[in-house]
Order: C-alpha cells, then sequence, then structure tokens
C-alpha cells in the first residue's frame, strides 16, 4: 500500500468514525426496531453464527459461494459459515439489517475481525495477511459509506 493509499484509508477512517458517532446519537425508535428485526431474523434460539430461521439459511445460501472470501478455506455443508456485520452493529446499530452490509465468511474469519470498523479491519488484514489484501479491498461496503456522510 502507498502512502497515498494509506492516508486514503485514514481519512475515510476517521470520516466514518465521524458520521458514526454522530449518527448514533440520534437513533430514532425505528432504528432499534430494525436492530431488534435482525435478531429475529437471524435466530430462532440460540446463538448460531449463520441463523436458525429457514429466511436467514436461505440467504446465507444464496449470498455466499462455497469458499470464505477472506481465507479461501472452503465451507462445509452444514457449518463453517457465518453472517458477519462489515459495520459492526456495536457501532452502527441502524444498519444491522441493511443487507448491504452483511456477508458471509467463516467462523474464525468472523472471529478475528471482531468488532473492528471496517477500516480497521483492511488495516489488519494489510499488516497480517498482506496475499488477503486485495480480496478485503473488493468487499469493501463503498455505497454504505458513502451513504453514511448524508445523514
Amino acid at each position: 500500500m502507498s502512502s497515498e493509499e494509506s492516508e486514503t484509508l485514514q481519512q475515510l477512517f476517521r470520516a466514518a468514525n465521524k458520521v458514526g458517532n454522530r449518527r448514533y446519537h440520534k437513533l430514532t425508535q425505528q432504528d432499534f426496531e430494525n436492530y431488534r428485526k435482525f435478531d429475529y431474523w437471524r435466530y430462532i434460539n440460540g446463538d448460531s453464527e449463520c441463523g436458525t430461521t429457514s429466511e436467514s439459511q436461505k440467504w446465507v445460501r444464496n449470498n455466499s459461494e462455497r469458499h470464505c472470501p477472506i481465507c479461501g478455506i472452503r465451507f462445509d455443508r452444514f457449518s463453517g459459515r457465518s453472517i458477519d456485520h462489515k459495520l459492526p452493529r456495536a457501532q452502527y446499530p441502524w444498519l444491522s439489517l441493511d443487507f448491504r452490509n452483511l456477508w458471509v465468511i467463516c467462523h474464525h474469519c468472523n472471529q478475528e475481525k471482531g468488532e473492528r470498523h471496517w477500516y480497521e479491519y483492511e488495516h489488519y488484514i494489510f499488516t497480517k495477511y498482506p496475499d488477503r489484501y486485495q480480496d478485503v479491498v473488493f468487499a469493501r461496503p463503498r455505497q454504505l459509506l458513502k451513504n453514511l456522510s448524508g445523514k
């Protein structure tokens, strides 16, 4: 990554945090209802990473390939996949059920990503797994970040 690209990532990260923090204080009742809808959509009971409702399981099948887009590990037929929020719902609860914010990755990559903001995650991948960096950049939630700046 060039220093120019690094500076651009830092600027985007600062802007996303600024917008996120401003928006977080303006959460509406509808935002909280949407946050709860995600849990209902994803889980019947328990805390399965891939969801236990037929709707969430169907979404996972329709929105994932056979391999994790980050590490390339092949998903097992019955497990191995998890639904992840590109922009963490802890920081962006109003995006919890925005399907542009969801992607399917393996359990290991989901745990490794944790609650990192997207650009923190890109930086982490770049420093720890540089060969995976382009795959993560490809999955960047560009439209979501652009939309955040308008709120």
